[in-house]
């Protein structure tokens, strides 16, 4: 039985803390240290840190820079971001990071995952998939480095990815990312269903219930957010925020 939990997932663009919407327009909403530090005082239990610009620049992870997040931290730490080979995994572990979130390196060296996973264990290795919904053809990956659809299925490439050895999969809803529109529960409840590991959905978090529903009604370990941690009011001023731990543990009827 798995902990449900509702996770901030931080968006850099190099030293940058950026929010975008459906993967695009990126916005500048402060220094990531800085709501880092806000974190560790509103008590969150975990983090997301993934660096959009990475993979998109093709270059490796800023493993300084990533060592300076990671000592402000005091909260396990999930990165993703220009991972490619196993050398860079090591380092990123020796940086004080707990999981390596692993999208764009699984399509063309799938057996990185199964390499991380034997050496470090399932646990610290989470497989990313970007979806989109398309009007005629249902979910499909969406792959963010070429801007094309992927031939497998998002259900197909969740349990590829599990038998690889990924033992948590992060499901990333492009067409909801920073809209504020809910979490597609159809989405995560068909890809828990058919992975034997905890699933994270991402992308449309409205409100600290529907995060809630994402876990209770959707089927997900756990609900991750960007917007609604970043952004408070409704003329969306950046205010780094996060539910008190007694509010969480009563959305989901915990003692």
């Amino acid at each position: 039985m798995y902990r449900n939990r509702v996770i901030p997932c931080l968006l850099l663009e190099g030293h940058k803390l950026v929010k975008t919407v459906e993967f695009s327009n990126s916005s500048y909403v402060g220094d990531p240290i800085n709501a880092v530090k806000i974190f560790n005082e509103k008590e969150v239990d975990e983090l997301i840190i993934l660096d959009i610009s990475a993979s998109k620049r093709k270059i490796g992870p800023d493993f300084d820079y990533i060592q300076q997040l990671a000592s402000e931290c005091f909260m396990p730490v999930c990165y993703g971001g220009g991972v490619s080979t196993m050398a860079e995994v090591e380092r990123l572990f020796m940086c004080g990071i707990e999981k390596i979130s692993i999208n764009r390196a699984a399509f063309y060296n799938p057996a990185l995952i199964s390499e991380i996973s034997k050496r470090y264990g399932a646990q610290s290795l989470v497989g990313a998939i970007d979806v989109k919904k398309t009007w005629l053809s249902g979910y499909k990956i969406w792959n963010y480095m070429s801007g094309k659809f992927e031939r497998q299925t998002p259900i197909e490439w969740a349990t590829k990815l599990t038998q690889l050895g990924a033992g948590e999969i992060l499901v990333y809803d492009v067409r909801r990312d920073g809209t504020f529109k809910g979490f597609d529960l159809e989405l995560s409840q068909s890809i828990a269903r058919s992975v034997p590991v905890p699933v994270i959905t991402c992308g449309g978090a409205s409100s600290v219930e529907n995060c809630r529903d994402a876990v209770l009604l959707g089927g997900a370990s756990a609900a991750a957010a960007g917007s609604l941690f970043i952004y408070k009011g409704p003329h969306r001023a950046v205010l780094i925020n996060y539910p008190e731990p007694k509010i969480l543990r009563t959305l989901f009827n915990e003692n």
